[in-house]
């Protein structure tokens, strides 16, 4: 999706009114629009801010001032959505109010019982443009319902629903037109994946094979089903506890108080159950509840009503890998599909019971469930969720939005996960690291690079460490004659892999690491400079026979390295060897380069950011202005190969760029995080060098790809537990986070903290060079088409 900026930022942001229940209020609405407001106020607090309207009702009345801190949404307005009289004052006030820009209405049936009509004069009477987001859809409605939804729809500017079920309901049963829907999923929480056993013995489970639900307790959630299963499961399984996690709905226990709660507790006690089943009577901090769904064996989900269009609690289990066993609401029915959890009639006790023995006595079934679950609900974190709200929002708008992604905070939980007293683990599966893979030199040099920028930023000595040991690995990676080889198996022995691998762009990245190293040494710890000499040692034998590699490559890496080891030690050698390197990168562009071609060869492939980099840095060591010349004409010739608008599309195994050929992204996807960080390293040396903001603006473009500014509109680095995805596919964003991607993105990182003012917290997809620029755009938008 392009984020067409159509206008020219405003002097302050723009205002989005909420109009839900909040907390403190107690229900799955409030908490629903409490986390999707935080996770906005996350990514976009620079972009819009957000307000609060209150709903209450004559029963639901509840102090707000702890709600409204500074880092948190205002709470604006409090409205009793029973009284009638409130409806058209609170339409004027906010027609009359020149912050506010949009309204944006969760709706509920229940939220408007009684004042349905009065509900449908207030949205006819807003002049706001109005986003509705349903959480029920009813199918089959009767005339009643049928027109007062068509009248809704009809006054609202777009329709967010969050399953395509809804999205169907809507359209067949209700003949809204689907350009107005947008399908936005219930958003879910990240988690960092913790070891069941180690939760399961914080919170004193040790042992057991836990079963759960969570949710406000009614006697829609059917609990009686489980209950009614557990002999047969406890008969094979007689380790087994069900957790029946949350309170009663505050609005339950005012019309028939415990009446539910104390049913079930009468039916534990008659099927001998005490053991077995554990009430958690509270509606828990969410960090307690994602712990208690993290060391769940078995999600069960129990509702009985088949029109349930939705369910947070059944998102938030799969998003922390619980296999589901669920009633066939159509948010199930959706998302379970493909082996992603187990479906089964509502009221079946006999069903759920033989779906949680099978289960219990296959691991790898669950593990595989597990995986195909949160591989289904990756795209619904809330910071997607955020993302795709923000472009609706921008989309709608009749005031300007200039989408800012916020840029998250340096995090090291993960590059540390993966490192180990040897050094960093080649993959991961999701974000647990997969020993079995190995180590590469690559990964090690690349990790040496970014520990000792990090160090350079922070001062961080604990960063001392793990520049040692990635240091130690290079070197235990060198041969006799000085070369380097690359795969090094868990048991640290050298595989078969090195034999049949081109290792030569592996040798140019350790040679690229220790130039950097001892570029920065003056800088480390007075008792770690010896590293120094160390690096220096082996860098010289590296480069004994380094002129025999000619991947180009491999020769940019080096002239990398050396170039960082000329601003160190200056060496007559050092500088003839960069000036033999780039001079056969210069007669390869020489060669393929024309009119419409300017590169080193007849394609663009991988990795291709290095190439007019590395003739930058030729440049600064020999003073060569050719060198100059040249990467800055195949820099420019990449950089419009890559960039479209706002948004930044890195050559990918799928869009191979052919000289002669039109650049034409046939499916997308394939796309590498390392394409993209080399990308931001290259724009910063060349913003360095020619001073143009068209390279920094072009650097802050690159970096929001990570953010959601992608053809998925997705994160693609993972705040929570520090770690990028290691790639961006057609369809899907892969979820495992390895030691290239996560040290690529951190090597970015590094990059835009130093090159964006601290002031700008945010990185933006396009602005407007100059105010013609603007109106120029503004009026082709304009052009009838």
């Amino acid at each position: 999706m392009n984020h067409n900026n159509k206008l020219l930022p405003p002097v302050s942001p723009t205002e989005i009114l909420f109009i839900t229940s909040y907390p403190p209020r107690e229900c799955g609405i409030a908490t629903y629009s409490h986390d999707l407001v935080k996770a906005l106020n996350n990514k976009f607090n620079q972009s819009f801010t957000i307000s609060i309207c209150a709903l209450e009702s004559e029963n639901e009345k509840h102090a707000y001032a702890a709600a409204s801190l500074p880092a948190g949404p205002e709470i604006k307005y409090i409205f009793n959505a029973e009284d009638p009289d409130e409806f058209i004052a609170l339409a004027k006030t906010i027609n009359d109010d020149p912050a506010i820009a949009i309204v944006m209405i969760q709706h509920e049936f229940g939220f408007f019982r009684k004042t349905e009509d009065d509900f449908s004069k207030f949205l006819a009477a807003l002049t706001k443009p109005v986003v509705i987001a349903f959480h029920t859809v009813l199918p089959r409605a009767d005339e009643s319902l049928k027109a007062h939804v068509q009248q809704i729809s009809a006054i609202a500017e777009s329709l967010i629903v969050m399953t395509h079920s809804s999205e169907e309901v809507l359209i067949n049963d209700y003949g809204v037109p689907q350009k107005k829907i947008t399908v936005i999923p219930h958003g879910t929480h990240l988690v960092p994946h913790s070891d069941k056993e180690i939760l399961k013995a914080k919170h004193k489970l040790s042992g057991k094979k836990v079963l759960s639900t969570f949710g406000l307790l009614s006697s829609g959630k059917s609990i009686e089903t489980t209950l009614e299963a557990l002999p047969a499961i406890i008969k094979k399984n007689p380790d087994v506890l069900f957790l029946i996690i949350g309170k009663t709905h505050p609005s339950v226990i005012k019309q028939e108080g415990e009446k539910y709660r104390n049913m079930l507790d009468a039916k534990v006690e008659a099927l001998e159950l005490r053991q077995h089943v554990q009430f958690i009577n509270y509606f828990l901090p969410l960090p307690d509840l994602l712990e208690y769904l993290q060391l769940t064996d078995i999600y069960l989900f129990t509702s009985r009503n088949p029109n349930q269009a939705v369910s947070g609690t059944f998102s938030y289990a799969i998003s922390c890998g619980c296999p589901v066993v669920s009633t066939p609401i159509p948010h199930a029915r959706e998302v379970l599909r493909n082996d992603a959890g187990i479906i089964i009639d509502f009221d079946n006790s006999q069903q759920l019971a033989d779906a949680v023995i099978s289960l219990l006595k296959d691991e790898q079934l669950r593990k595989n469930i597990s995986s195909n679950g949160l591989h289904r609900m990756a795209s619904t974190a809330w910071e997607n969720a955020a993302i795709a709200h923000a472009l609706l929002f921008e989309t709608i708008s009749n005031v300007p939005i200039l989408l800012r992604y916020n840029r998250p905070k340096i995090n090291l939980s993960h590059v540390k996960k993966l490192t180990t007293d040897f050094g960093m683990i080649q993959f991961s599966k999701i974000n647990q690291p997969d020993i079995n893979s190995g180590y590469t030199l690559d990964d090690n040099a690349r990790a040496l690079i970014a520990m000792c920028r990090h160090f350079e930023l922070t001062g961080d000595e604990a960063d001392i460490k793990y520049i040692s040991r990635y240091f130690n690995f290079i070197k235990f990676c060198q041969q006799p004659e000085g070369n380097f080889l690359n795969y090094v198996n868990e048991k640290q022995e050298f595989t078969e892999q090195n034999d049949s691998t081109n290792l030569e762009d592996a040798n140019g990245r350790a040679i690229w690491a220790l130039g950097y190293l001892i570029s920065m040494i003056d800088i480390l710890p007075e008792e770690i400079r010896l590293i120094g000499t160390e690096a220096e040692l082996i860098l010289q034998k590296a480069l004994l026979k380094i002129n025999r590699i000619h991947s180009s490559r491999a020769m940019a890496f080096i002239i990398k390295g050396v170039y960082y080891h000329t601003t160190k030690f200056q060496s007559a050698n050092d500088t003839s060897l960069i000036e033999e390197l780039a001079n056969r990168l210069a007669q390869m562009y020489k060669h393929e380069t024309g009119k419409e071609w300017q590169w080193f060869e007849s394609y663009l492939t991988y990795a291709n950011s290095i190439l007019p980099e590395a003739m930058l840095c030729a440049w600064l060591a020999t003073g060569e202005l050719v060198y100059k010349d040249i990467a800055k004409s195949s820099f420019d010739f990449l950089l419009s190969k890559t960039f479209r608008e706002n948004s930044i599309k890195v050559i990918s195994n799928k869009s191979w760029s052919h000289k002669g050929e039109e650049l034409v992204i046939q499916t997308p996807g394939g796309e590498q995080p390392i394409d993209v960080a080399y990308t931001i390293l290259a724009l910063s040396r060349f913003y360095d060098v020619f001073k143009d903001d068209h390279y920094r603006h072009k650097m802050e473009t690159s970096f929001s790809w990570f953010l959601g500014n992608n053809h998925l509109d997705q994160i693609i680095y993972n705040p929570c537990t520090g770690g990028c995805y290691d790639g961006l596919e057609e369809n899907n964003v892969n979820l495992n986070q390895g030691a290239e991607s996560t040290v690529s993105y951190l090597m970015a990182r590094l990059t835009v903290e130093k090159y964006l003012p601290d002031k700008q917290k945010a990185s933006s997809p396009v602005t407007f060079e100059t105010q013609k620029d603007y109106l120029l755009k503004l009026n082709r938008q304009n052009q009838p088409t």
